[in-house]
């Protein structure tokens, strides 16, 4: 499963600004979650960042919570410096080869 945030920061004033609660968003859900996150878009804009952020799991149930308590960690830690303001989920399952 794949996780596409789009989050807005009001507060960003350059690039810079933007870039460091990124960054910092990105380090702390794989040190706290331990999943692969990254800035995937939206590089160039001020005020607008798109991360994405992967679960694998062998089964769906297992993901889709993983992904929720993820979405509430972030949420919490974006508090007072951005908001996600859409979120898209891709799933991807693959079928077991005997």
């Amino acid at each position: 499963m794949s996780v596409l945030l789009t989050l807005h920061l009001p507060g960003s004033q350059s690039l810079k600004d933007k870039r460091a609660v990124v960054r910092s968003l990105v380090d702390r859900i794989h040190a706290r979650l331990q999943l692969s996150a990254a800035e995937v878009g939206s590089q160039d804009l001020m005020q607008r960042a798109e991360v994405g952020f992967a679960v694998v799991s062998e089964d769906r149930a297992t993901a889709h919570r993983v992904a929720e308590d993820a979405r509430r960690f972030i949420d919490l830690e974006l508090l007072g410096k951005a908001e996600v303001i859409s979120t898209d989920i891709d799933e991807l399952e693959l079928e077991a080869e005997y």
